[in-house]
């Protein structure tokens, strides 16, 4: 019975978990348009809004990767890199290599807001998970 216990409390904070994520951050995707003079590759920009309090989880873009803060104050940090804090109007650069393993809004009461450019492959994800 113990064991069966912990395992509907390891669902449930599973379960909760992943929910509370999933509504931290919003994106939508605004351009994506294919780039001629470079066969192959495509320019994708998104938007991304925060939660107040979000944080992303580890990842990386497999992209050139340009973030331009509109809204709130961020902060971003690659593998390796410092850890920058960015307010509007401040600009944020991952290459194609870097690992992206800090990514939140600095706030716990105010949303956050940002532009991200990327220039990546055709049809490529702008997102995989690093586990």
């Amino acid at each position: 019975m113990h064991n069966m216990k912990k395992l509907i409390l390891s669902v449930f904070i599973f379960t909760f978990g992943f929910a509370t994520a999933a509504h931290a951050q919003q994106v939508n995707t605004l351009f994506t348009k294919q780039l001629p003079e470079a066969p192959g590759k495509e320019i994708e920009v998104i938007t991304v809004n925060y939660a107040p309090g979000a944080v992303d989880a580890i990842h990386r873009h497999d992209a050139h990767a340009v973030v331009y803060v509109l809204d709130g104050e961020v902060e971003m940090q690659v593998r390796g890199g410092m850890l920058q804090r960015l307010g509007p109007g401040q600009v944020f650069y991952e290459s194609p290599e870097d690992v992206h393993t800090v990514s939140r809004n600095t706030s716990k009461t105010k949303p956050a807001k940002f532009v991200v450019f990327f220039i990546k492959n055709e049809g490529a994800p702008i997102l995989t998970p690093i586990h």
